[in-house]
């Protein structure tokens, strides 16, 4: 068995000669080369988790709320595990009055509050399907979900019933009751009763559970406890079904791969639940925070509120993704520039001194306690003041911006890396490992990974320097998607899930995330991008003849670099005034605004997503040809060979946002 820093190999490589892509050697965990470890015993399902916590620990504070009183919000109130346990009774007895049996549809719609969990709860407790609705997939797509997973109950905020109700009409086959979390008006109780449907307030729908006791099925490790659907690009969103012992099993991965790197969680850790319930990667971090008796409280739904929020929480864990790291280190940047010329070097300082401490391997408590709490001590109360952990996910988090806030937060601010297919945890970096700065980390020590060539893209899992398609293999994976037998297929080949993404192994055993197998990713804040899609839409625009989408995790918005219709653009330019040859026309930045404004038409026609159209583009008179190798003899577009032709172009472009 051979053995970097932190994987051990399990198999060998697998080299071969008939047109199949070449296998790495499969690799796990160091802290699992004796075994997975199992989950404790009992915990079988995702309602053991939350029953065994309230056994345990029943006065701890377990969902908190901030106050609203004379119109301002105030402290936390909290209901401790038993009291959550009781609400859970209360609303699982009333679902169950509704006539909804077990492995019964169950959504949820709105942003993280106490309700969502304690429906979501009740639902594990009578083994029904919680479906998330995630409001940013449109009203087509929450219309879809409903249809496709067949909900027969939603609860929603709120603020989201007129939007559930749109979706009435066409959903009413399945859906038969609509709890709001709040109130309900008169006209929106006459909108829903019309339809036949029947609509409860929340307090409303509670009195349904009254002296009412339904037995609570016994639940199995297989049973599916979530249908969460993943964005669409190119076609609808597809259903992750997840069971049980997905659940439990990473739970007790991350437990073991927390105790060994001695940053368990314990009863005293708090966590701000802003990241979406209705995402893999906040409802993993809250499970485990429930398998602990931790405390959650919820943020009041606004941005511009958040650090306020953190501030009286005072969080000990926090989670984001990048895009809010990235606003916290702007903000930072921006408070030490305009500190003064005494200040800001003295700061400037520390950091240079505690960074290079850090590099040389020294523990971030041990790299420069005077300046943690001469300097960086403000950094931390920004954070709330107990922050221990910050963990970033959903896409890549630049480099630059992670070693920052390893010094600046006096915190560990590790990296992971999964899909909501292998349950939201797959790989994470260790704390105090600089070296794996820009990496995802090492593998949870409860599944298997290994890497797939893939030839055409020249990504070769047997090199000296192993790259390829990043794909896993356990007990964390998923089901399948919902009623999509034939996707699944294409991804579950022989045990293993194949993610789409291109990783590299380091040599401490870290994997680092270096492409997409497909054109397919993620924007910053965690949007996917379908460029191939996105490009077919812009290319119906009559004044061009090609165009090519550029985008990347590490920025929020897309670019593009355009061929113009010559002819179009001079009969523009001649009708407008605008003098010069066919060069200097597309270097005008009139020509340019027509352009961009013909293409931000045709997006908002075929009703692309805000995230979706171009902030800028560059236009080249002279079309993408073979002569530069910028397409193929088929001409498809050679999309690394453009990123390399027009490098210094995007560039420019991106710096210009």
């Amino acid at each position: 068995m051979s053995q970097k820093k932190f994987i051990v190999q399990v198999e060998p490589a697998v080299a071969v000669k008939d047109g199949t892509p070449s296998m790495g050697p499969v690799y796990r965990s160091v802290f699992a080369k004796h075994g997975f470890p199992a989950p404790v015993d009992g915990l079988e399902s995702c309602w053991d988790i939350f029953r065994l916590s309230v056994e345990k620990y029943p006065d701890n504070p377990m969902l908190g709320t901030r106050e609203f009183v004379n119109g301002k919000h105030g402290a936390y109130k909290w209901l401790t595990y038993k009291q959550v346990y009781d609400k859970v009774i209360h609303v699982g007895n009333a679902i169950r009055s509704c006539g909804v049996e077990p492995e019964g549809r169950c959504g949820i719609y709105g942003a993280n509050c106490a309700e969502w969990v304690i429906s979501m709860e009740a639902c594990n407790a009578h083994g029904l399907y919680c479906v998330p609705l995630y409001d940013t997939l449109g009203a087509d797509a929450i219309e879809f979900v409903i249809c496709h997973a067949e909900v027969t109950i939603a609860f929603a905020d709120e603020k989201k019933i007129c939007e559930l109700l749109k979706v009435i009409p066409k959903a009413r086959e399945h859906l038969k009751t609509i709890v709001s979390f709040g109130k309900v008006t008169l006209v929106q109780r006459e909108q829903v009763e019309k339809f036949g449907l029947a609509i409860h307030s929340w307090d409303q729908f509670l009195s349904l559970g009254d002296d009412k006791n339904f037995n609570l099925p016994l639940k199995k490790k297989s049973d599916i406890c979530t249908i969460m659907y993943t964005s669409g690009t190119t076609s609808d969103p597809k259903g992750v079904r997840i069971s049980n012992n997905c659940m439990v099993t990473l739970i007790a991965g991350v437990n073991h791969l927390l105790d060994s790197a001695q940053v368990s969680l314990n009863t005293n850790d708090v966590y701000l639940s802003f990241l979406p319930l209705a995402h893999i990667f906040d409802r993993l971090i809250e499970e485990c925070f429930f398998n602990h008796g931790a405390s959650i409280g919820f943020w009041r739904g606004d941005v511009k509120m958040l650090i306020e929020d953190i501030g009286e929480l005072k969080p000990t864990i926090f989670c984001a993704v990048p895009r809010v790291l990235e606003r916290i280190y702007s903000g930072l940047q921006q408070k030490i520039s305009a500190g003064g010329f005494i200040k800001r070097n003295l700061f400037n300082l520390a950091y240079s001194y505690k960074l290079r401490n850090m590099n040389a391997g020294i523990e971030h408590s041990k790299a420069s306690p005077l300046s943690d709490k001469i300097i960086f001590s403000k950094v931390k109360q920004g954070l709330g003041g107990r922050v221990r952990i910050i963990l970033s996910g959903g896409a890549p988090l630049a480099p630059h911006v992670e070693a920052y806030l390893k010094v600046v937060t006096c915190s560990h601010v590790l990296q992971g890396y999964g899909l909501t297919e292998t349950c939201g945890g797959s790989f994470v970096s260790m704390p105090n490992e600089m070296d794996m700065l820009g990496t995802v980390g090492p593998p949870i020590p409860n599944l298997d990974a290994r890497l797939v060539s893939v030839p055409e893209m020249n990504y070769d899992a047997l090199s000296s320097k192993p790259q390829g398609e990043v794909c896993i293999r356990g007990d964390v994976l998923f089901a399948g998607y919902h009623k999509r037998e034939d996707l699944t297929k294409e991804v579950l080949v022989d045990g293993w899930f194949h993610t789409g993404d291109i990783g590299e192994w380091q040599p401490d055993g870290s994997m680092k995330i270096i492409d997409r197998k497909k054109n397919i990713f993620k924007l910053s804040q965690g949007e996917y991008v379908a460029v191939e899609y996105l490009e077919n839409v812009y290319g119906l625009v009559p004044d061009i003849d090609a165009v090519w989408i550029y985008g990347n995790s590490f920025e929020s918005c897309l670019v593009g670099v355009v061929n113009p219709h010559k002819q179009a653009i001079e009969h523009y330019a001649e009708t407008h005034n605008i003098s010069g040859d066919f060069d200097s026309l597309c270097e005008n930045p009139k020509i340019k605004e027509y352009i961009l404004g013909e293409l931000n038409r045709i997006g908002k026609e075929k009703k692309l997503k805000s995230f979706e159209s171009v902030k800028t583009v560059h236009l080249d008179p002279v079309p993408f040809d073979l002569e530069r190798d910028l397409l193929t003899p088929t001409f498809k577009k050679k999309r690394p060979q453009m990123l390399k032709y027009y490098q210094v172009i995007l560039l420019l472009l991106l710096l210009s946002f």
